[in-house]
């Protein structure tokens, strides 16, 4: 997720599942990138299978756009497919833990709220509007993108769409363990990936494919969700964490019959 590491890490929200038993979807989506992953990282000594699969699924823009073609060997899929199989692809395990938890923590209250169809579509969805907002500042470049931070930042600006109170456990500047409305955390990131596109060219970090899957997510969210799911839900709910026992009257003894 770029600098949202830095930023804050959430570590958990009570946010319960109302229209599905299980986030099939987000499970599936996250034990894929992690097979990608562990097969990117862990066949071939040498790097050479790595790099293919960087080269053949990562989303390069001069190819995508015809100023640039790429080597027959590598071009596994269509062009047109790689605004979607590049999210699948992490550069090392830490690129590939944060944009997992933040799909852990935020994808399953997505998916319930949408569907599971639906919340598939919008996860892509995100992911090639990222890689379309990447190809718009980055027109010309042959370096490939890599990672499923558009779609990841398209949950998270689903998320304050849809439960902006929910508090949320989060570790602030990595040390600090605090329970946040998720406005607040969310907010502040969401606004950081639109600051750093206009001042931060240099760092290796694809801020407008962060803001393209911003801008996704909160169009999509309001198209694709539930008729009965409302927006900006008015719900407090607080982490287990920080939860207090009722305190209830002492009850009267009962007894058996009347």
């Amino acid at each position: 997720m770029g600098a949202s590491s830095e930023m804050f890490i959430p570590l958990h929200d009570k946010n319960d599942l109302n229209h599905i038993n299980v986030q099939y979807v987000t499970l599936a989506l996250i034990a894929l990138n992690i097979v990608m992953w562990a097969l990117t990282t862990f066949s071939g000594a040498d790097g050479s299978f790595t790099n293919a699969a960087v080269l053949g699924l990562g989303f390069i823009p001069a190819v995508a756009y015809g100023s640039a073609e790429l080597a027959p060997e590598f071009a596994v899929v269509p062009e047109t497919a790689t605004y979607i199989t590049y999210s699948f692809l992490h550069a090392d395990f830490w690129h590939l833990a944060g944009n997992m938890l933040f799909l852990w923590v935020f994808g399953d209250n997505i998916e319930d709220a949408l569907g599971h169809i639906r919340f598939l579509i919008f996860y892509l969805a995100c992911a090639a509007a990222g890689a379309f907002a990447h190809a718009i500042l980055q027109p010309v470049s042959e370096a490939p993108l890599i990672g499923a931070s558009g779609a990841v930042a398209g949950i998270v600006a689903a998320y304050v769409i849809l439960h902006p109170r929910i508090r949320i456990w989060v570790l602030v500047l990595g040390r600090l363990p605090l329970p946040l409305p998720a406005w607040i955390p969310l907010l502040l990131w969401i606004g950081l990936q639109f600051f750093m596109v206009v001042t931060d060219r240099d760092s290796g970090v694809s801020w407008s494919a962060h803001v393209g899957g911003i801008l996704a997510g909160a169009v999509l969210v309001v198209i694709l969700k539930r008729r009965d799911v409302p927006l900006f839900d008015r719900r407090i709910v607080s982490p287990l964490a920080v939860e207090h026992k009722e305190q209830h009257p002492p009850q009267k003894s009962r007894h058996w019959g009347r």
